[in-house]
């Protein structure tokens, strides 16, 4: 086993957090850093072309290719599990939407860590610090940053239509979904640059890998952290991990930054011996150091796919329906990298209550769709739709990610648990059911919408929570699994400076030290993060 050096911080991950890591540590020159990545470069056109996701979830050259187990609560179904293996971990593969959730979000988090530097009003400015709004600046956007926020370059009459119908129900048109909160409907905006996919690798590592104290190893697969016994306790000393058929150890001589994911992350603890003891013993892993916290907490965002046909307007169904349609897209991209081809996955936001939370904070987020389709992957129907997801922001049902050997290039085991509380089955029968009411309104009544899933055979309660079972798939936004806490909560991973309790030198700075999920998609809130992590490091905190 050869060296692969000596630094001062060693970054396992270059996905969306460690890739501002990065970027922040090395803007000081006295300082070293080793950046660890399992994928390669991200050079594939399809990253860089917005629907070019379609071509890289499912691919093993950008996706882990994770599945869930069967889960119960979806009538036994296993789901595809996207998480991006390559730099810009799965910002090169999502939905590129910016959302920063609601601002009691945060004020929750700081209250469960006991530390208010969590507080909305806090790491509003670290959100400002990295954002470049193409708004211009204001109290709540930022410019000059790395993150580029853009407007979406189309739009389709359908889903102004199902704004005006959101309208009707009580849903108030909005200019920003990303002000702190409130119940409304707006456009996505993305993180693109002119219609071209923004992703961490190009925004954040680009720039810092010209810097000479940043090393990048691609395609190198840690097995485990190096944790030795200290004069005051455990202390994490570096990393274990081999690539190009050479097994190799680095040393940190301040910090190991764990920056995996939240599917990563734990599995990575896990088989260093940090979890749960009985859980390693029965993998053959002698435990290092007992945080039963370790994969526990699992959140995910479960989307409710409903489909409407429709007549009367365009959809991209009908767009791509044949050769001339899918040439005239392709131009339409070549020549002025707009159409559909420069769409994310989702085009128009609605935030509304489902009328079972307890606080006025809008606990419902619909992503709304001038296209239908069977399941990802699949054809677009031939028939004009659209798609009508929504999911429940604030789930109570909670999972688990956990390893199925001590081989750590064995898939870990995935478990959200969805639907697995009463609370989450009404909550998914009243999303379908305001859907319904929304559709119903007289806006969208000239386009004659017909439920086409999950259908109208669904009408109690009882029948609307099984339906979602059959519908439900995920939103591709898991978190929590290494959660922030106090140091009395037994099941806290790290602490509100997202050091790992019990171990010196190793944090975790990803979407896994979530407490409680972002009421939204979960990237941006997974950048801050990381300018929060960065920040302390570089006060010494």
């Amino acid at each position: 086993m050869e060296s692969a050096g000596e630094y001062d911080y060693i970054i396992i991950g270059a996905g969306t957090s460690g890739c501002v890591l990065a970027n922040r540590l090395t803007r000081n020159k006295d300082v070293d850093v080793l950046l660890i990545e399992a994928g390669g470069r991200d050079d594939y056109v399809w990253i860089h072309i917005p629907v070019g996701y379609l071509h890289c979830i499912g691919n093993p050259r950008t996706d882990w290719l994770f599945k869930t187990e069967a889960e119960a609560g979806l009538g036994g179904r296993s789901l595809i599990y996207p998480r991006g293996k390559v730099l810009g971990g799965s910002s090169s593969i999502n939905g590129m939407i910016y959302m920063r959730g609601q601002a009691a979000d945060y004020d929750r988090w700081a209250e469960v860590a006991g530390d208010p530097s969590w507080r909305w009003d806090q790491v509003l400015p670290l959100f400002k610090r990295s954002e470049d709004y193409y708004g211009g600046a204001s109290e709540v956007h930022g410019v000059g940053g790395e993150w580029r926020v853009e407007r979406q370059r189309l739009s389709w009459q359908i889903l102004d239509a199902f704004r005006d119908a959101a309208q009707e129900v009580g849903i108030p048109k909005i200019g920003d979904l990303n002000a702190g909160g409130g119940a409304g409907s707006a456009y996505f905006e993305v993180n693109q640059r002119r219609g071209i996919r923004l992703n961490t690798a190009r925004a954040f590592l680009k720039p810092a890998a010209q810097r000479p104290n940043l090393t990048i190893m691609t395609g190198c697969h840690v097995e485990r952290l190096l944790v030795e016994d200290g004069p005051q306790g455990k202390v994490c000393r570096g990393v274990q991990f081999s690539g190009g058929g050479r097994a190799y150890t680095a040393t940190a001589h301040r910090e190991t930054l764990l920056a995996a994911g939240a599917i990563g992350s734990p599995q990575i603890l896990q088989l260093s011996g940090i979890g749960a003891a009985a859980n390693l013993h029965g993998q053959g892993i002698a435990p290092v150091a007992e945080l039963p916290g370790v994969g526990e907490n699992l959140q995910d965002h479960l989307q409710l796919r409903m489909i409407f046909r429709i007549s009367g307007a365009p959809t991209l169904n009908m767009r791509t329906a044949n050769w001339f349609g899918k040439l005239r897209i392709g131009l339409e991209y070549a020549l002025f990298q707009s159409g559909p081809m420069s769409m994310a996955p989702s085009q128009l936001g609605v935030f509304a209550r489902s009328g079972r939370g307890m606080t006025e904070a809008p606990d419902l987020q619909f992503h709304v769709q001038p296209l239908s389709l069977d399941k990802f992957g699949e054809p677009l129907h031939r028939f004009p739709a659209f798609t009508a997801s929504v999911c429940n922001l604030q789930p109570t049902s909670r999972g688990h990610v956990r390893i199925a050997s001590n081989d750590s290039h064995a898939a870990p085991k995935i478990t959200p648990n969805y639907l697995s509380t009463e609370a989450d089955r009404k909550t998914a029968a009243a999303a379908l059911g305001l859907t319904r009411r929304i559709v119903a309104a007289p806006a969208l009544a000239r386009y004659r919408p017909e439920e086409y899933l999950p259908g109208p055979a669904y009408q109690t309660e009882e029948e609307l929570a099984q339906a979602a079972g059959l519908i439900g798939t995920t939103i591709f936004h898991p978190v929590g699994t290494c959660r922030m806490g106090r140091a009395d909560d037994p099941q806290a991973v790290v602490d509100s400076r997202l050091r790992v309790r019990g171990i010196a030198n190793l944090r975790v700075v990803d979407a896994s030290i979530m407490p409680f999920i972002t009421s939204g998609n979960t990237n941006s809130p997974t950048i801050m993060i990381a300018e929060k992590a960065a920040e302390d490091l570089l006060k010494g905190g």
